[in-house]
């Protein structure tokens, strides 16, 4: 994890990886995904509550770049889907009021052998 950067109309939140649990293809034990639903929600809860802004944006972008040990393949669409705890989390924490006001830009997918993380960057936009 690490610092959360905000300016007036951007919040920036450093998540570790999702779980494979959380993966749409993944078949854990309801309790197992239950588990991991519920942790990577709380830490992007925790994490956004220190820089959220003063007022929840109705509506925003969102953007993930994902930070991988490798190159190996991944489905993009499966990455965004393993996120969805994380977009509750942002919601709990009122950076936006509802989850449903997040519009989803392409996934970014980038390589650091060191420190395999997520960038979630929620950009506000303007009523």
């Amino acid at each position: 994890m690490r610092e959360q950067v905000r300016d007036r109309e951007r919040v920036t939140v450093t998540l570790p990886l999702p779980s494979y649990n959380l993966n749409p293809n993944a078949r854990p034990h309801w309790r197992k995904k239950a588990q991991a639903v519920r942790s990577y929600r709380e830490i992007a809860y925790l994490l956004a509550l220190v820089d959220r802004p003063p007022a929840p944006w109705t509506v925003a972008h969102v953007t993930c770049r994902f930070y991988f040990r490798d190159l190996r393949r991944r489905d993009r669409d499966n990455l965004l889907a393993s996120m969805k705890p994380a977009f509750d989390g942002l919601a709990d924490a009122r950076v936006i009021a509802d989850d449903a006001g997040l519009i989803h830009q392409p996934v970014e997918m980038a390589v650091d052998r060191g420190d395999p993380r997520v960038e979630v960057t929620v950009e506000r936009i303007a009523p």
